[in-house]
């Protein structure tokens, strides 16, 4: 099934330059400079494009979303940087192939990668999928195991080693999402405040250093057609930290009825707790890591905490005029639910 479209017409860019510049730096990769573009149209941030030559491979373009970032946010050079390394051990990361920091060919830096083919599974099942319950579980196994995959490889055995602080990841994280939530609120949200009193009251003892990919959830992936994982996406935010922010991330996303957040997520995303719930996701986890995870709810609410701000970030560029996607005009009430149900569970 084709999983691109036409460039959305506020996300478009100069294709001769881009196109030249592509077959300057990579004549291996595009030997023409006649190149092909399109868009990936998913996604609620980074842009994603596909460009190839006629008659030969495709490849990926990633670069930071229009209008103004957050500090630290959309870091299109960290991606590369832990994409060009992370294959050798995690064959789920798709290989980056090349880094451009010079913000005049596209409008912003942008890396080259790897093309992989599947489906992204959103707000419904793939075709083929919504009638096999078995395939759907692979689905739902398979992106748990992944995460455990990602957590059992070694930060020095892919160079990764410098690519975060551990000490106080989490404290920070605290402190700087509470930041970011003051610089994008677009109205006072109590809930917020009370979100990151609470979340500062007991942190947890890490339970061990890894590399975390930090925004992990079932859209983030690619399946193949027997529900097994071909690609994990979307690693601008990778650092070094306590395993369980990844799985209380998993757990935030998860679209389980009966949640407080399922009213957000559910409307957003296939009900994966129909067919494996998060008790489930927790034991599988647990038994193939050996981590303890009755911390698990902790990280959960510091999670919905983070998606919180994500959000409003992007309704804010949406509210500034920034961006034209209408998608983002249904995200102004979401704050205050998902930082609701955050105060829920850290309380």
């Amino acid at each position: 099934m084709e999983d691109t479209a036409p460039i959305r017409s506020d996300e478009r860019f100069d294709e001769a330059v881009v196109a030249d510049y592509l077959h300057r730096a990579l004549p291996g990769l595009f030997p023409c400079d006649d190149v092909i573009f399109d868009q990936f149209p998913g996604g609620a941030a980074n842009l994603t494009y596909r460009a190839r030559c006629e008659g030969n491979d495709e490849w990926v373009l990633r670069r930071a979303p229009l209008g103004d970032v957050a500090r630290g946010g959309h870091d299109m050079e960290r991606e590369y940087t832990v994409l060009s390394r992370l294959w050798r051990e995690f064959p789920l990361a798709p290989r980056a192939r090349h880094f451009c920091e010079d913000a005049s060919v596209m409008g912003k830096p942008f890396f080259v990668m790897e093309r992989r083919t599947g489906s992204v599974v959103r707000r419904e099942w793939p075709i083929g999928v919504a009638d096999k319950p078995a395939v759907q579980r692979t689905i739902a196994e398979s992106l748990v195991d992944a995460l455990c995959d990602l957590h059992a490889v070694d930060p020095i055995s892919v160079d990764l080693v410098d690519l975060g602080r551990p000490d106080g990841f989490v404290q920070r994280q605290i402190d700087g999402w509470s930041r970011r939530w003051h610089a994008a609120a677009t109205r006072p949200v109590a809930d917020m405040e009370t979100a990151a009193d609470l979340l500062s009251r007991t942190v947890p003892a890490p339970e061990r250093t890894v590399i975390l990919h930090n925004d992990f959830k079932l859209d983030n992936a690619m399946v193949g057609p027997d529900g097994h994982l071909v690609a994990v996406f979307d690693w601008d935010m990778a650092t070094l930290g306590d395993p369980l922010v990844d799985l209380g991330t998993l757990l935030a996303y998860w679209a389980q009825p009966g949640d407080p957040t399922y009213l957000v997520f559910g409307e957003q995303a296939v009900a994966i707790g129909n067919v494996m719930t998060k008790d489930d996701v927790r034991v599988r986890y647990a038994r193939r890591t050996g981590f303890d995870v009755s911390n698990s709810s902790y990280f959960e609410g510091l999670a919905l905490f983070r998606i919180a701000v994500i959000i409003e970030q992007i309704y804010a560029r949406y509210v500034a005029g920034q961006t034209a996607d209408e998608r983002f005009a249904a995200f102004e009430p979401l704050a205050p639910v998902l930082s609701a149900a955050a105060c829920e569970l850290l309380s």
